[in-house]
């Protein structure tokens, strides 16, 4: 797992430099405009600033489907290298239309680092620490900003402040950035599975997860290709044939299912039940309240019937990931060597374990399921039947484990001869479901004499076919090219698709709201903004200049920023994506109120300097909390794996159109309507997306990439079904 967060962090360099950039023209500039006289041309001015956002939106066009042909990796060495060059143009700069050039350029490698690092990173990350790891780049993004005003500070302390040495610097680290890249970054393994390299992908998936088993990983992004088609949700209780009950009424008589995993011997024995799981009835239903009235997405409610049924004990933690890891890990506690009774009847005397009690991973032919040997005293005898237990990081999944507690399966299609449905499965919130006690149902309880679990399933149809799962290594020798077992579609009806529509609305919306926020407006203007709000005031006793003590401030608020962004790292996968934009939206909203209050009302200049400093600080730390980084994941991760990377080029296309139209306006906003007037729109867009946010934007914590995109294919016909 440790090669997950260490990739994580060596991508997100190409954001540090990116905030880097963004800190280091926001100090530039105030030099440039005085050595090309620009002080009454604001239009030159913005130009300069926004000439990177241009040449980022250029290159974003190309960047989703170039990175879905040759790759993430080459792309983000492309990055780097731009980095390099633009760096060096910028220490030249004869002129100013030469420093266009430049930072066109610049906008290039920022474009190419902004819209890939977080599909690399999502696509290599494990599903329970997606939400951290994808929170890297604004943390590095603002640790960028910290440095550069530091540099910027020292530097206008001189006499003759050098604005193309403040921009040159950028090459040194860039230069770090590219080593990263070519020497440490292994390729997508999402992306090599997509183009039928499964060796090389296996390889990287067990770099990255630190273990010799990821059958099951490799299965789901086999399966991912083929996201978003007919999913039905059914309900099984899951358990050894011979115990379970055959006569309770909420069993369907006479129907067993029998669930095979990716590799040789793995099968157990499944009964449908009827109507119990919340998942299931939400499907079919709709929200539990206000069904006829509520304007909630149903896709929001959908993600909500997995999500909001926790326990009520234990800790956060322990709610939203009980007992999560392999759900089914037991086939790894029995011997290599001993066969499975396809039956269910067999029992297993003993589980097997290393010396530090952790489940061993070399019986990878066993039955996914079996009974084992316990000690039944205790409230939590037999826990290990969920597998790792509390492990948080997810490192004992089993094979068929793929993260966040689901588990994926296959059954025969009774309809196609030969044919697979592969079954996504998530245990329901169901007490007593352990050994030598019942299963208990809202409608009545199921007797078991053994292990049982209660598991909602999502069904669909799966790339693979039964010959794929019942020989050796299927994965990576049968199944070589996966597509070629899914119709051939266009790009343009793939994403003219339910789902993906659905999903798009989602993506381009919030990046809208974001920069309509006024965030990197505001970014890029700081230490305008602050000599405004008279910040100059605060520190003249020091000596400082209205430019040094605006750069100081700038900078203090960066360092802030910092904790901030380390508070919403811990909740990402905690609280949630959705909880955190829901919470830090309003403190957004009140501190653009203060702003726009301390503007309009008179109560002097040092404490009119004072509140507004405070509510800029406090708009940047929440924001980074929340509406920073979000967007960018979210984006990352809605999309199915054939259409991610244009899907994200539509998304950063919105994004930079409305960080252009932001970022050039604002000069001309300030001289016009003042910094109240700045403010009280953004005030009002902040509105706006809360309500987004609340009405339409799901919680994606903790699930696997394919089963968001199943989730939202399903949603989508749903409400499309409502209309």
């Amino acid at each position: 797992m440790s090669g997950a967060v260490l990739v994580a962090i060596a991508a997100s360099v190409g954001n540090l430099l990116q905030g880097w950039d963004n800190a280091t023209i926001a100090g530039a500039v105030l030099y440039i405009k005085k050595e090309f006289n620009l002080e009454t041309q604001p239009t030159m001015e913005g130009l300069i600033v926004a000439m990177s956002l241009i040449g980022a939106t250029v290159i974003t066009t190309f960047s989703g489907p170039v990175s879905d042909s040759i790759g993430r990796r080459p792309m983000l060495i492309i990055s780097s290298v731009l980095y390099f060059l633009s760096g060096l143009v910028m220490l030249w700069a004869p002129n100013v239309y030469v420093l266009l050039l430049a930072r066109l350029l610049d906008g290039f490698g920022i474009g190419l680092a902004v819209t890939l690092v977080p599909v690399y990173i999502s696509e290599t990350a494990p599903p329970e620490i997606r939400g951290l790891l994808n929170t890297f780049p604004q943390f590095s993004g603002c640790a960028g900003m910290f440095l550069s005003y530091c540099m910027v500070f020292g530097m206008s302390l001189k006499e003759s402040p050098s604005w193309r040495f403040m921009l040159g610097v950028l090459s040194i680290p860039s230069l770090i950035y590219f080593a990263f890249a070519v020497f440490y970054l292994p390729e997508s393994p999402r992306w090599l599975v997509s183009k039928g390299k499964m060796k090389e992908a296996r390889q990287v998936l067990q770099i990255l997860r630190g273990k010799e088993d990821v059958s099951g990983e490799m299965a789901l992004l086999c399966e991912g290709l083929s996201s978003g088609g007919e999913t039905t949700v059914e309900e099984y209780i899951i358990a050894p044939e011979s115990e379970l009950a055959d006569s309770h009424e909420h069993v369907l008589e006479g129907d067993r299912i029998k669930l095979y995993g990716a590799e040789e011997g793995q099968s157990w024995i499944a009964k449908p039940v009827r109507g119990q799981s919340t998942l299931a009835y939400v499907s079919r239903h709709g929200s539990m309240v206000n069904q006829s009235t509520s304007r909630i997405d149903p896709i929001v409610t959908l993600f909500g019937s997995i999500h909001e049924k926790l326990p009520g004990t234990g800790s956060m933690r322990s709610m939203l990931f009980p007992n999560f890891g392999s759900m089914f890990n037991m086939g790894e506690q029995q011997g290599k060597d001993e066969p499975w009774d396809e039956e269910g009847q067999k029992d297993v005397d003993q589980h097997s374990s290393d010396s530090s009690g952790n489940e061993s991973d070399d019986n990878l032919k066993s039955p996914l399921l079996s009974r084992q040997a316990t000690n039944a005293d205790g409230p939590h005898a037999n826990s290990s039947f969920f597998g790792a237990g509390n492990n948080t990081a997810g490192e004992q999944l089993s094979g068929m484990g793929i993260g966040g507690g689901w588990q994926l399966a296959y059954r025969k299609d009774e309809k196609n001869e030969g044919g697979l449905k592969r079954i996504y499965l998530h245990q329901e919130n169901v007490p007593g479901s352990r050994y030598g006690s019942i299963v208990s149902l809202p409608g009545g309880d199921i007797p078991v004499e053994g292990e049982a679990i209660h598991a909602a399933a999502l069904v669909s149809k799966s790339v693979l076919n039964l010959d794929d799962i019942s020989g050796l290594n299927p994965i990576d020798g049968t199944v070589s090219k996966p597509s070629e077992a899914m119709p051939k579609r266009s790009t343009w009806k793939e994403l003219c698709e339910p789902g993906v529509k659905h999903a798009l609305i989602v993506g381009v919306g919030i990046q809208i709201l974001q920069q309509f926020s006024g965030i990197n407006g505001v970014m890029y203007y700081t230490p305008q903004i602050l000599e405004q709000a008279g910040v100059g005031v605060l520190l003249s006793n020091l000596g400082l200049g209205s430019d040094s003590a605006s750069f100081l401030i700038s900078g203090l608020t960066s360092l802030l920023m910092l904790p901030s962004i380390g508070v919403a790292m811990r909740l990402m996968d905690i609280a949630g994506r959705r909880w955190l934009l829901l919470s830090t939206l309003p403190v957004l909203l009140a501190s653009l109120v203060v702003l726009v209050l301390s503007s309009v009302i008179n109560m002097g200049e040092i404490i009119h300097a004072i509140i507004s400093t405070a509510s800029v600080i406090v708009y940047f730390c929440c924001f980074v909390m929340g509406f920073g980084p979000i967007p960018n994941i979210l984006c990352s991760e809605i999309f199915p794996t054939r259409v991610r990377g244009i899907c994200i080029a539509i998304c950063a296309l919105t994004f930079w159109f409305g960080d252009i139209a932001v970022t050039y306006s604002l000069p001309v906003m300030l001289t016009r309507v003042g910094l109240g007037g700045v403010f009280g729109l953004y005030a009002i867009v902040c509105s706006v997306a809360w309500v987004f946010v609340y009405l339409k934007v799901p919680e994606t914590k903790g699930m696997p990439l394919e089963v968001i995109t199943e989730f939202f294919a399903m949603g989508a016909k749903k409400a499309t079904a409502k209309d």
